[in-house]
C-alpha cells in the first residue's frame, strides 16, 4: 500500500469511528417527549465513508460515482436508461421537457397542448406543464386510494391532449392498467412521477414491474425524507434510448453532444459535423439542440446514493411493515378513512394517509394539533388542491391556463380533511404504537 492509499484508509477508518461516536448512538424513546418525525435521513457509516471517499478524489461535479449510481439504479428498477439529476422536481422538469423536443416530430408536446393530471399532490408534478406553456387538465381523485379517478379520463380528453402526468400518491400506485390503456388508445405520453413510490410494484396481466417503469418516463426524488437520499437529488428513467438522450441534453445545458464529463469525442465527429447554420466542423461539445438547463448532481451526492441503494430493499420492507402496523392498529376507528392499496399493487409506502370523516365530531386540524402536541409530526397531502393556491390567482381570474373536469369534490375533501403520518425506516415499533395510541385516544377508542 503506497502512502496515498495508506492515508486514505486511515481517514476512512476514522470516519467510521466518527459515525459510531456521533451518529450511531441510539436514544431511548420517551412517548410525548421524543419527536416522531414523519420522515428523515436513514443511513449508517457506509454513506459517510462513501461521501468522504468521493470528496478526497475531489471530482466535485458528476463523475465516476454518478455513472455507477445511474447504472445500478437502472438495474434495480429493471430499465435500460437512467439519468441522475439534482432533485425530484428537476427530474419532473426534465421528463416533461424531454417530450417537447423537436426530435420527437409530431409527437412532441407544443405550447397550448393539454396534459391530464390531478390537483391533489405536489406542485412540481404540474409546474413544468405550466412553465412550458402547455395546459394542465385537472381531474378528481378517488378514495380510499387517494389517486386519480380513472372514470374521469375520457371526459378530460380533447383533441389537444398529448400526455398524462401523474404521481403515485404517497407510494400507492394509481390504476396503471386503466391509465395505460387510456394512453395507448389515444396515443398519449405517460409520465410517472415516482418520487413517493420508489420500490412500489404493479401487475398487469400477470406481469409485475416496479412503478415508474410502466410509462414512457419515470422520475424519482432523493430528498432526505424519501425512500433513499442523497440530500438533494433525483433521477429520470426510461427504456427509450432517444428519450434518454433528450433528457441528458436538457439536463446538460441543452447540448447536442453526449460525451460524458471529462471525455472528448466519443461521438467521433467533434470537429466534422454540420449543425444548424454553424460553420462546418464547429466543436460538437458546444453545439446546443435544446433550450436546456444545468441540473447535474455532484459526485459526492452520487456516492451517498450508491450506499443507499445497497439498503433499498430493506428500506422498502421496513416501510411496508410500519404501514401495516399502523393500518392494523387503526382499522376499527370509524371516524377515519384509512388508505387502501390499489388493486394489483404492492406499494412501497411514503406515508400513511388519513382522512377525517365530515361527521367525525372533530376536524382534521383539531386532530393534527393534538398529535403535534404529543410530538407526532403530521403533514397535509402537499398542496391539497393546487388551483386554490396564490400561484394560480391570475389564472383563476382570467379563466385561462388550465382546465378542470367536474368539481374536484374529493380533492377539496382531501384538502380539508386529509393528513398523513410517517412510516419511514427510522421509526421503531414503540413510535408506531405511540401514534396508534394517540389517535385512538383522541377518537375515543382507548
Amino acid at each position: 500500500m503506497d502512502k496515498k492509499q495508506e492515508l486514505k484508509q486511515q481517514i476512512l477508518d476514522l470516519t467510521r469511528e466518527y459515525y459510531r461516536e456521533v451518529h450511531g448512538v441510539k436514544k431511548e424513546f420517551k412517548p410525548g417527549e421524543t419527536f416522531v418525525n414523519y420522515g428523515g435521513r436513514y443511513f449508517d457509516d457506509a454513506e459517510v465513508v462513501n461521501l468522504v471517499d468521493s470528496s478526497l478524489d475531489f471530482w466535485l461535479t458528476a463523475g465516476p460515482w454518478a455513472h455507477k449510481f445511474e447504472t445500478r439504479l437502472a438495474n434495480w428498477l429493471g430499465v435500460k436508461h437512467c439519468a441522475v439529476c439534482n432533485s425530484g422536481s428537476s427530474a419532473n422538469l426534465l421528463a416533461f421537457y424531454a417530450l417537447t423536443s423537436p426530435k420527437l416530430g409530431d409527437k412532441a408536446i407544443k405550447r397550448g397542448d393539454e396534459v391530464i393530471t390531478v390537483a391533489a399532490g405536489f406542485p412540481t408534478t404540474v409546474n413544468p406543464i405550466i412553465q412550458f406553456g402547455a395546459v394542465p387538465v385537472f381531474v378528481d381523485v378517488a378514495l380510499p386510494g387517494f389517486d386519480i379517478d380513472v372514470n374521469q379520463l375520457e371526459a378530460a380528453y380533447s383533441d389537444k391532449t398529448k400526455a398524462v402526468m401523474l404521481a403515485h400518491s404517497l407510494g400507492n400506485p394509481f390504476n396503471i392498467k386503466a391509465v395505460k390503456a387510456f394512453c395507448d388508445k389515444h396515443g398519449l405520453w405517460l409520465i410517472e412521477d415516482n418520487c413517493d413510490a420508489l420500490g412500489s410494484e404493479y401487475s398487469i396481466d400477470g406481469v409485475t414491474k416496479k412503478t415508474g417503469t410502466w410509462g414512457h418516463i419515470g422520475t424519482s426524488s432523493f430528498y432526505p425524507p424519501h425512500h433513499m437520499t442523497m440530500g438533494e437529488g433525483g433521477a429520470v428513467y426510461t427504456n427509450d434510448a432517444l428519450l434518454d438522450k433528450i433528457v441528458r441534453s436538457f439536463r446538460d445545458w441543452g447540448r447536442d453532444c453526449w460525451c460524458v464529463g471529462g471525455v472528448d469525442n466519443t461521438c467521433k465527429m467533434r470537429f466534422t459535423g454540420q449543425f444548424g447554420e454553424l460553420p462546418q466542423g464547429y466543436d460538437h461539445k458546444y453545439v446546443y439542440s435544446h433550450f436546456g438547463f444545468n441540473l447535474k448532481i455532484t459526485d459526492m451526492q452520487a456516492a451517498i446514493g450508491c450506499a443507499q441503494l445497497e439498503k433499498l430493499d430493506t428500506i422498502v420492507a421496513a416501510r411496508r411493515k410500519n404501514w401495516a402496523r399502523l393500518h392494523e392498529g387503526l382499522k376499527n376507528v370509524e371516524q377515519l378513512i384509512l388508505p387502501e392499496a390499489e388493486a394489483n399493487s404492492n406499494p412501497s409506502w411514503f406515508g400513511f394517509l388519513i382522512a377525517v370523516k365530515d361527521d367525525a365530531g372533530f376536524t382534521r386540524n383539531e386532530l393534527t394539533s393534538f398529535l403535534e402536541s404529543r410530538k407526532i409530526q403530521t403533514r397535509n397531502l402537499f398542496a391539497g388542491n393546487l388551483i386554490k393556491h396564490p400561484a394560480f390567482d391570475e389564472m383563476r381570474k382570467s379563466g385561462e391556463g388550465y382546465r378542470v373536469v367536474g368539481e374536484l369534490r374529493m380533492t377539496d375533501f382531501v384538502m380539508n380533511n386529509g393528513f398523513w403520518i410517517g412510516v419511514y425506516p427510522g421509526m421503531t415499533d414503540e413510535m408506531i404504537d405511540w401514534m396508534i395510541t394517540s389517535i385512538r385516544e383522541y377518537c375515543g377508542k382507548e
